[in-house]
């Protein structure tokens, strides 16, 4: 039953103050409200603290409640469940002058409870709808515990693995991050933000956050206009595309301006460029964080920073309640900007629906029966399998018999409950509903005919268990072994300059291949991050990547393990043979002195003397239990004109000897322009699932639009001329086909 409190009092305030709920009427009444609003209260609609259910950054103690009745507080994170944010939102709306409600924000980045694969993970299925399906799922639970609001998606475009923050990211790529950050939106949003089952999403780092020197995270960020508009901005263009409703602001300067203080980023291209009326936060103290990159003079610089260059609210700062009116009164800060962020936040609040319902996300009965519901946890166990790459398989090693006489299960991993649901897990359940790999296979397999030790932990140095697992791994029919890094390891402030597997793992590994010179060797890694598997390749036979996987992880990696599931993901971003690479992605630029394909070992090219170029594993990589087949490309003309579409396509054709799915890539490369471009450029794809020996045509239509970048005098558009092009299973191919741009 809905709380009581709302029936009489709160519908007599929404009819008092002129709510009505509709759409159309959302705007005028916010100027209605602000024109009965204090400068106080317009200013305490830019404040945000922290509730103390999660510490998700450096705490700053506040007087929550003092701001909350006095109407000097817009928002709250960590602050979620029925019966924790009813006496918030009641002192809000019950108590301040107002009755002004208020935004609760917790980071929901890949599930709520029902917790998925990491989103580099979920990234890795290339499959929109799982994307968004999940997102949904994410959005009923955590709105049925009284989140409003969540801090995701993340679009930062990532290419350093050393990044502990690529984990919550889509990869490396243009094209499939904005897509896919599109898909993030609508299933957090939904199509009504005033149903009481959705949230608003956030795009965040804005912007280049992925850029940081040296991978090192909250580092500085350095590059051309041209590569900021090319590469980094294009997917949070996007998500305003999708109608995202609110920003983040990042961590990271850009250029020598940090960017919770960057008028250039904040205003002049999101504001007046794009034409984006949502509103922006900070990170959490980012705009203070101003003062040690050197660029704010104290607190209350960094308010009037930070309010001019366009942030709307203030997280865990206090700058702006402290320094704010202040700033207005000696002219520093014009009130016309601090009335538009409070605008901007209090029409968030009006789309959502909390002016006519303050309470409508504070249900007992839909919190008690919302969380892991069935169908979200048979939900999970879809994603986590169709997250899974199989990266090698040689000797077929996979899949696993259900009747083999043993089956050896290896590593620190295998009973692995909490780190499987990898970081920023949000109240997923790590010790009651996590499934682990061990749990999974025991679906398969019966209890003889399992064999388990532990063999180390993933970081003490310590070789006590070696023993036990060389020994029953000489017993087995086949060997899995269940590796990988500890959730904590990525994610925020998990930078590692070692992207090796951590630990004495890699020298188990090497013992037990030593001692089982001819049986399979399965390594199952459990991870955040491109790792660096130079020599794990040849030791083992397999490897399946299954990134964290989430609450139902082990039950989808026993799917695929088993063949139940036909692995189809593929990698959205590069595997490097070692960090020495790093920087190290597909779409790069050519250079004067490219290695000759004739000559590979000449002298004075664009090479290294100790490693091959190439990566270990390329983007859009991932193998299959079947085979696919290439044949037949199309093109509808070899001529393209900018008012005209060209239709580009292939036959695929399954033939090995299991049904499964593959991931057609279209690439195009513009041979020649008035600035370089890359050699690869993804532009489309397409999730086809194929019966055995069955053939499917899969089309994809190119117009000049697709074709478009931004020139060196920062206009966007097209240049008449040569493109390659090529549909393919991933970024390692030659092109052979071409059509030429031409002028109508």
């Amino acid at each position: 039953m809905r709380l009581t409190l709302k029936s009489n009092l709160l519908l007599g305030i929404s009819c008092l103050l002129g709510y009505t709920g509709l759409a159309q009427d959302y705007e005028a009444q916010v100027e209605a409200l602000m024109a009965k609003m204090t400068l106080e209260e317009k200013i305490g609609q830019t404040v945000m603290y922290s509730g103390e259910w999660d510490q998700t950054g450096p705490y700053v103690g506040t007087d929550n409640m003092k701001y909350i009745r006095e109407g000097h507080m817009g928002a709250m994170l960590n602050a979620f469940t029925v019966e924790g944010t009813r006496d918030l939102q009641k002192a809000a709306v019950e108590e301040s002058r107002l009755g002004i409600p208020l935004l609760f924000g917790y980071d929901v980045i890949h599930g709520h409870r029902t917790i998925f694969p990491i989103n580099l993970g979920l990234a890795a299925s290339w499959d929109l709808k799982l994307i968004e399906d999940t997102s949904r799922i994410a959005a009923e639970e955590a709105s049925a515990e009284g989140i409003h609001w969540t801090f995701a998606p993340m679009v930062d475009i990532s290419r350093d693995p050393r990044w502990g923050r690529i984990s919550e990211g889509p990869g490396e790529d243009v094209f499939l991050g904005s897509e896919i950050g599109k898909a993030y939106v609508k299933g957090f949003q939904g199509d009504d933000l005033s149903k009481f089952n959705t949230i608003l999403a956030c795009a965040k780092h804005f912007v280049a956050y992925g850029a940081a020197q040296a991978g090192r995270d909250y580092h500085t960020t350095n590059m051309s206009e041209g590569e900021l508009r090319n590469v980094y901005l294009p997917p949070f263009k996007a998500t305003i595309d999708a109608g995202v409703e609110t920003f983040m602001s990042a961590f990271n300067e850009l250029n020598g301006v940090p960017t919770s203080g960057n008028k250039f980023t904040l205003r002049d291209i999101l504001q007046d460029e794009w034409g984006y009326n949502g509103f922006v936060v900070s990170d959490y103290t980012s705009i203070n964080e101003m003062i040690p990159h050197g660029y704010a003079a104290d607190g209350k610089d960094a308010a009037r920073i930070g309010m001019n260059a366009g942030v709307d609210m203030d997280m865990m700062g206090s700058v702006y309640r402290l320094y704010l009116k202040e700033l207005i009164e000696e002219g520093k800060v014009d009130q016309a900007i601090v009335e538009d962020a409070c605008r901007r936040i209090l029409l968030a609040k009006f789309k959502l629906g909390l002016f006519e319902d303050p309470y409508r996300y504070i249900d007992q009965d839909r919190e008690d029966t919302t969380k892991y519901k069935p169908e979200f946890l048979a939900k999970a166990r879809e994603a986590a399998a169709s997250s899974s790459v199989l990266l090698q398989n040689k000797n077929s090693a996979l899949p696993l018999s259900k009747n083999a006489k043993s089956v050896a299960f290896i590593g620190p991993l295998v009973k692995d409950h909490y780190d499987i649901i990898g970081n920023w897990a949000a109240k997923g359940d790590r010790k009651g509903k996590a499934v682990s790999v061990f749990e999974g296979i025991s679906e398969y397999l019966k209890a003889d005919q399992i064999l388990y030790a532990k063999g180390c932990e993933i970081l003490k140095d310590d070789e006590s268990g070696f023993e036990e697992a060389i020994e029953i791994s000489k017993q087995a029919d086949a060997i899995v072994l269940v590796m990988g890094e500890g959730h904590h390891m990525s994610g925020e402030a998990a930078s590692r300059t070692n992207i090796r597997i951590p630990g004495i793992q890699p020298k188990l590994i090497k013992k037990i291949r030593e001692a089982n010179p001819d049986k399979n060797i399965t390594l199952v890694l459990m991870n955040g991050r491109p790792l660096n598997l130079s020599n794990e390749v040849d030791l083992v036979d397999a490897i399946l990547e299954i990134w964290f996987p989430g609450t139902m992880g082990g039950a989808g990696t026993a799917d695929v393990l088993f063949g139940a599931y036909n692995p189809s993901g593929k990698l959205t971003v590069t595997f490097p043979r070692n960090v020495g690479q790093v920087p190290i992605y597909y779409n790069m630029k050519n250079t004067g002195r490219p290695i000759p394909e004739t000559n590979p070992k000449e002298d004075y090219k664009s090479n290294y003397i100790d490693a091959p170029n190439s990566p270990l594993f390329v983007f859009g990589h991932g193998l299959s239990y079947t085979s696919f087949e290439y044949s037949d490309f199309k093109l509808s003309s070899d001529k393209l004109t900018f008012n005209e579409a060209l239709k580009a396509s292939v036959t695929i054709t399954n033939t090995g000897d299991m049904d499964g799915y593959e991931i057609a890539q279209l690439y195009v490369h513009d041979v020649v322009g008035s600035v370089t471009r890359p050699v690869k450029e993804l532009k489309g794809f397409e999730k086809v699932f194929l019966k055995k020996g069955e053939s499917k045509t899969v089309s994809f239509t190119i117009s000049a639009e697709d074709l478009k970048f931004y020139n060196s005098e920062m206009i966007y558009g097209v240049e008449p001329g040569t493109f390659e092009i090529a549909i393919e299973p991933s970024s390692d191919f030659k092109f052979t086909n071409s059509f030429e741009l031409v002028n109508d």
